[in-house]
């Protein structure tokens, strides 16, 4: 199954060439042009990173990063710039940003970002899922014994709970 990706870049050709490479690359890529559409996106489907131009009309992409990291704080997001300064770096990184780019950049950097960031993201995943089993495990921990008798009292103890 491919990753799904948000782009958000108010210049149309942009837009649009990142989204056809990122396809190209195996990603199933949503493109749209300004943050509130991107956010209105984001609240109604799931999306494995979002990658962001830092100049856009409205709010900016520090903006959207920080609201993309409050309200889904499990997607990274990957800023990317044509005027890339090491304070435009900070405030993105500040902001929540998971990886920082400067145009122009060879789609291949990109692609190489986006496996990271959903890695990453599935490595989260699956951490707060082992430990959620780890907690379910344990919340038995002072009943005493592994017959199938009381394997079968720990299921009907999980099913009541």
């Amino acid at each position: 199954m491919s990753s799904r990706v948000l782009v958000v870049d108010h210049e149309r050709g942009t837009g649009e060439a990142l989204a056809t490479g990122l396809g190209e690359r195996g990603f199933a890529a949503t493109w749209r042009r300004s943050s509130e559409d991107a956010l209105a996106l984001l609240a109604s489907e799931d999306f494995d990173a979002v990658v962001t131009d830092l100049d856009m009309p409205g709010f900016s992409g520090t903006a959207l990063c920080e609201r993309c990291v409050s309200n889904r704080p499990d997607v990274p997001v990957i800023v990317i710039t044509a005027f890339g300064t090491l304070e435009t770096a900070v405030a993105a990184i500040r902001a929540g940003a998971y990886d920082f780019l400067t145009k122009p950049f060879e789609i291949e950097v990109l692609a190489i970002a986006l496996q990271r960031a959903v890695q990453h993201r599935a490595l989260r995943v699956e951490v707060t899922r082992l430990r959620r089993a780890v907690a379910e495990s344990l919340r038995f921990e002072e009943i005493v014994g592994a017959s199938s008798a009381m394997k079968k009292v720990y299921d009907l103890l999980d099913r009541i709970a």
